[in-house]
């Protein structure tokens, strides 16, 4: 893959790590500062809205400058959300920091995939994006174990031995941690190569992007393979950031868990992401990608099955299946959205409108789940809600992609029969 391949894998990995280590410590901060219970999945609500409102603009940021600039600038941005973080010391102020991490998150997207279809061939973007997908869920897995040890009172009391200044919780400690690796993936963006694509756009009007995102879109929707595939992999994202505070809730209720432990089983998921990722990079070609369609469906059956168990152990077997299942099918889906957004659009602009849909996704789920806490709903209940609702609409996008191929198959038949006259 060469060394611009792994310096942006390893970018990527500090930034992911970060990322995923400060949500369990924001959750904290929540406590701590005594939030209703419906506030904890609105941190990933804030988390994502800039990807949705800056959607327009984000792709053209990324593609205006080498996307090693747009990565070290957006990660910037992330430090300057996790200063406001440790200086919040209210509800809102937290939920406000945490935001402007998520604009970081925004920016950085569309360059972080865009940059691997101008770096590599079209063969290899299932490689590439099993790998990026590997090791943003090793990060996932190390990020929440992080998290929920540095916020442990063992850990944080070591923590705050030191005796730095303005340092007074665990929470406090564990965000200056967080930032160093932030630091860290910053540093290493100053070293990604410039691919020698020319960065330079031809429109800077920011009504005249919002046009041309509008057009982007509905290329992407409107195109066979593209919709289908975006389809698949809204629905993952959204279902991925439910279910990251489905399993917080569950392993409370049903296993008696903490936060720090119950972070614990989100990095169980990631395990088997990790394992479903590897495999979908080593066995599913980018022409075979629309095969793993199914595997979204057993997905949700799978998820309604948690329910049933009371011990650790059966649970950490069924979470490894859900996430395996999930990393299988989600693998393929991007690298053909990426392979059809580059053809139809450019990188930066596919992967902005891929963020669109698939964050609208996440903020459509998460409020759902947010109304479903408000209203006392039991985490059984939601379970079984959600597991249903993945794979109705798993179904539904199969038979949309049976459609299409019947369709191109009539069409085709058509036109070789006038051919023939």
């Amino acid at each position: 893959m060469g060394r611009g391949f792994y310096t942006i894998m390893a970018a990527q990995f500090f930034s992911s790590l970060a990322d995923n280590a400060l949500l369990v410590v924001a959750i904290a901060l929540l406590i701590d500062l005594h939030a209703p219970e419906y506030l904890t999945p609105m941190l990933k609500f804030v988390f994502v809205l800039f990807y949705v409102l800056l959607a327009p603009l984000v792709g053209a940021f990324a593609d205006s400058m080498a996307k090693g600039w747009v990565m070290f600038i957006s990660n910037s941005i992330k430090i300057i959300g996790c200063t406001l973080l440790f200086f919040a010391a209210h509800q809102l102020s937290a939920l406000g920091a945490y935001a402007v991490v998520g604009l970081g998150a925004a920016a950085y997207s569309p360059a972080k995939y865009g940059i691997l279809t101008e770096l590599l061939p079209p063969e290899k973007l299932v490689i590439a994006n099993g790998w990026m997908e590997g090791l943003t869920v090793a990060s996932i897995i190390l990020g929440t174990v992080i998290g929920g040890l540095l916020i442990t009172p063992s850990v944080a009391s070591v923590l705050l031995t030191a005796n730095l200044p303005l340092i007074n919780t665990a929470v406090d400690a564990s965000i200056i941690v967080i930032m160093l690796f932030y630091i860290i993936a910053a540093i290493t963006n100053l070293f990604i190569p410039d691919t020698g694509i020319d960065h330079r756009i031809l429109k800077k009007n920011p009504i005249f992007l919002f046009h041309d995102f509008v057009r982007c879109v509905k290329l992407l929707w409107f195109d066979k393979l593209g919709q289908i595939s975006l389809a698949v992999t809204t629905l993952f994202w959204g279902a991925g950031a439910t279910l990251q505070f489905i399993v917080l809730k569950w392993a409370e209720v049903a296993l008696g868990y903490a936060l720090n432990k119950a972070a614990l089983l989100q990095g169980v998921v990631a395990v088997g992401i990790a394992l479903g990722s590897v495999l979908a990079a080593k066995l599913v070609s980018l022409r075979r990608s629309l095969d793993v369609i199914p595997l979204g469906i057993v997905m949700g059956i799978v998820v309604i099955l948690i329910v049933t168990v009371q011990d650790i152990w059966p649970a950490v077997v069924l979470l490894v299946i859900i996430g395996g299942l999930a990393g299988f099918f989600v693998v393929p889906m991007n690298a053909l959205l990426q392979h059809r957004g580059h053809i139809l659009m450019g990188a930066g602009h596919s992967i902005a409108v891929q963020n669109f849909n698939e964050n609208l996704g996440i903020l459509t789920m998460l409020s759902l789940y947010a109304l479903l806490i408000w209203f006392d709903v039991h985490i059984y209940t939601v379970i079984a809600l959600f597991g249903l609702f993945v794979s109705t609409t798993m179904i539904m996008v199969r038979k949309w992609h049976l459609s299409n191929q019947s369709k191109q198959d009539s069409l085709h038949l058509i036109g070789t029969q006038k051919r023939q006259f």
